[in-house]
């Protein structure tokens, strides 16, 4: 495995000429790939479901949570727990269905010993054949080490020692809340799943990237959006010049969080017009419930939401599209990606429908932003192989506090110094800002 000295010069960031390059061997080396397994991902909390997928008791979802196969289930007391899928007797997998309702145990098809829906052993074929030495109870399934449940969303971690779950999310809980304030969020049945041959990292960039949405996404803004009667606010002029439009800052939110567009009531949403049109009367019913929940300034800074933002390392939250979005690399060139769409219970059927016509046209698998980005992300991939010739991506762009031509990277360059820290000193970074 790499020695962590050498990770210190993966990243050349330079704020007082306002230069940031990342070694591009952080997108294809294995020994990188490793210790970011061991320094991140085994050291961070992990978002891994939300408590809407299985509502009642003996519901489960099975799920893989960096490279660990996951129950979680809902148990016969109500109580939402995270077993580790693996039979105690040989490893097998427990659970094999990707999701149920209303169990009663989990039996290991292997050799069948089974398991209630708290991870208790109930069952031991030819039990009589064991020692007075076998303790049934003790070979429970083994719950993940850390489990969190914030209003529904579960998160876990592999390291027991820890920080606290609020201490981690630092800033970025408020931010986090807000999106949670719009209702009583549930994730809507269908979940996306899809896989890209590409490093992971490049989607953290791209999901919260807008420089490239006017070009990659150019169908969208210049085609469907106006089909649609709407304007198409790119953020980004086509053919250069000065930005048409303000920029929301970002803003570090400590840890490697950070949002495009913290929280305003002064501020509008990618999907505010085409909600606006489509479900114009709903809306408004809507916008009463929740000015009665919150008052006008703070219900009209729940809709419009936060714009992109991360929860380092890997969970990314799309105000605009109502989107989760997890992914989890296998390989430093491939990774499997889950998408949700996380919407209020509180809808009318008309306003969900609304809502989910906005989602699919541009996150679906058949949408005009999904497709593009695997495209455009495998493409990046298949360009690295140029890596020992061209050893650096640049990612300086509103450094020096240039925005006048539009957005910045300093998103991506607060995930990269989180990275390069953990790697380096397995801590948090000292700081963020550029």
């Amino acid at each position: 495995m790499q020695e962590v000295r050498n990770a210190a010069g993966l990243i050349v960031d330079d704020r007082e000429s306002g230069i940031f390059r990342v070694h591009r061997s952080a997108f294809v080396d294995k020994d990188i790939f490793e210790l970011e397994r061991s320094r991140i991902f085994d050291r961070s909390w992990l978002f891994a479901g939300h408590a809407s997928e299985f509502p009642d008791p003996g519901d489960f979802i099975t799920r893989t949570v960096a490279g660990r196969p996951l129950i979680l289930v809902r148990g016969d007391d109500g109580k939402i727990r995270a077993l580790m899928n693996t039979c105690r007797h040989r490893g097998n997998l427990v659970c094999r269905d990707h999701k149920g309702k209303g169990a009663e145990i989990f039996r290991c098809f292997y050799h069948g010993w089974v398991y209630n829906t708290r991870g208790d052993l109930k069952g031991v074929p030819g039990e009589d054949a064991y020692s007075d030495a076998f303790d049934r109870d003790a070979l429970g399934l083994e719950p993940a080490p850390r489990m969190h449940n914030h209003r529904g969303c579960i998160f876990v971690s592999f390291d027991p020692e820890i920080e606290s779950f609020e201490d981690f999310m630092g800033a970025a809980l408020a931010v986090l809340d807000n999106t949670l304030d719009l209702g009583d969020m549930e994730f809507v049945q269908g979940h996306l799943k899809y896989s890209m041959r590409a490093n992971w990292k490049l989607l953290v960039e791209n999901s919260m990237d807008g420089y490239h949405a006017a070009f990659t996404h150019e169908r969208f803004f210049t085609h469907f959006m106006p089909a649609m009667g709407l304007e198409g606010r790119t953020r980004m002029p086509l053919d250069g010049g000065p930005n048409p439009s303000p920029i929301s800052p970002t803003i570090p939110l400590g840890n490697g969080h950070v949002t495009t567009g913290y929280p305003s009531s002064g501020r509008l949403s990618q999907g505010h017009d085409y909600l606006e049109k489509y479900a114009t009367g709903e809306m408004e019913k809507y916008r009463q419930m929740l000015t009665l929940r919150h008052g006008p300034d703070k219900s009209r800074m729940i809709e419009q939401g936060a714009g992109n933002y991360l929860i380092f390392p890997n969970l990314i939250i799309i105000d605009g599209w109502r989107v989760f979005r997890t992914f989890y690399p296998s390989s430093q060139d491939y990774m499997e990606i889950n998408g949700w769409a996380c919407m209020p219970k509180e809808d009318s059927p008309e306003l969900r429908n609304v809502r989910l016509e906005w989602y699919l046209g541009f996150q679906g698998p058949g949408g005009f932003a999904t497709p593009d980005d695997v495209e455009a992300l495998e493409g990046c991939q298949m360009g690295f192989a140029t890596q020992k010739e061209v050893e650096w991506s640049d990612i300086s762009r509103g450094m020096k506090g240039i925005t006048a031509g539009g957005p910045s990277e300093l998103q991506m360059r607060v995930f990269w110094r989180e990275w390069h820290s953990r790697l380096t000193t397995g801590q948090h970074a000292a700081e963020y800002g550029d």
